[in-house]
């Protein structure tokens, strides 16, 4: 007779019939499961005996799930989805550092100034480290990295710091007495994000004067157009303090949003869900 209350069922027959209804393949199942895949249909085999129903329907073809198997499917990845969380949440790593790796910019501009509500949320100790080069060693120690792009991975925690906005600033003072930027020396920077270029074809305005002077970081650039330099074509977010205290001004009211940002990405195995979410709740977007 069958029995119905899965007293006694080894887990891996439950997750074996979850991992090849998912792939909707024993095969699959079996790399994923690294076993056999005969080992794969034994444990499903065994589970319908014990429950008295067919999961799966075998043809030359391979399997697919049968209807009473895709019905059960939703409440058996649900469930093993959150006996994991759990087992992460109670069991997995605890970090008592956090290693944040960003650029300069970003750790002078958006990290630290966040760091006040870091104090109030957790006592886990944070290090904000500085990427010196893209391929940076250090990003191998990291816990979080922040880089700029479209977030792409899977296998990632990742949370956006913020939407990306880019219009030209300038000190009040270089645009005193003045009805037009335009003809201002304007600052370049290198790097992913969009540049003057980007700016002109956007909203038409004329690409000259070419910056005479150009700099390998937003935050340098910054300082030079604090002091007067030029203007800045600017991340609005993350000047945002400045143009509220009225130490910059925008120029124009086009604004530049490109898709790229700045993600926070942290692997998986790093950091639990809960130790990810007070993480991004102080530095992301959310």
């Amino acid at each position: 007779m069958a029995d119905h209350s899965l007293r006694n069922v080894p887990l891996d027959w439950v997750r074996a019939f979850e991992i090849a209804g998912r792939t909707g393949s024993f095969t699959a199942a079996a790399r994923e499961s690294n076993v056999t895949q005969a080992s794969i249909s034994q444990r499903i085999s065994n589970l319908e005996k014990r429950i008295g129903a067919q999961l799966f329907v075998r043809n030359a073809r391979g399997v697919t799930l049968s209807v009473q198997g895709e019905a059960w499917l939703p409440y058996v990845s649900g469930a093993l989805r959150s006996l994991d969380e759990s087992c992460e949440e109670l069991f997995g790593i605890l970090q008592d550092k956090i290693t944040i790796s960003a650029s300069a910019s970003v750790n002078e501009l958006w990290m630290s100034p966040r760091l006040c509500r870091w104090q109030s949320e957790t006592r886990s100790q944070i290090v904000l480290s500085t990427i010196v080069l893209q391929a940076d060693t250090g990003l191998l120690d990291a816990t979080i990295r922040v880089q700029y792009g479209l977030g792409a991975g899977e296998e990632y925690h990742r949370a956006p710091l913020f939407a990306e906005q880019l219009s030209p600033v300038a000190t009040p003072a270089l645009m005193a007495g003045r009805t037009s930027w335009t003809d201002l020396d304007r600052l370049g920077v290198s790097g992913p994000r969009p540049g003057w270029q980007a700016w002109s074809r956007h909203t038409g305005d004329p690409l000259t004067p070419v910056p005479k002077i150009r700099f390998d970081s937003f935050s340098a650039a910054l300082s030079a157009a604090l002091s007067g330099a030029g203007v800045l074509l600017a991340s609005l977010p993350l000047c945002a303090d400045l143009l509220e205290r009225g130490t910059l001004v925008r120029l124009s009211d086009h604004v530049l949003e490109p898709p790229e940002t700045y993600w926070m990405m942290a692997r998986k195995d790093r950091l639990t869900r809960s130790q990810w979410h007070k993480v991004a709740k102080v530095f992301a977007l959310t």
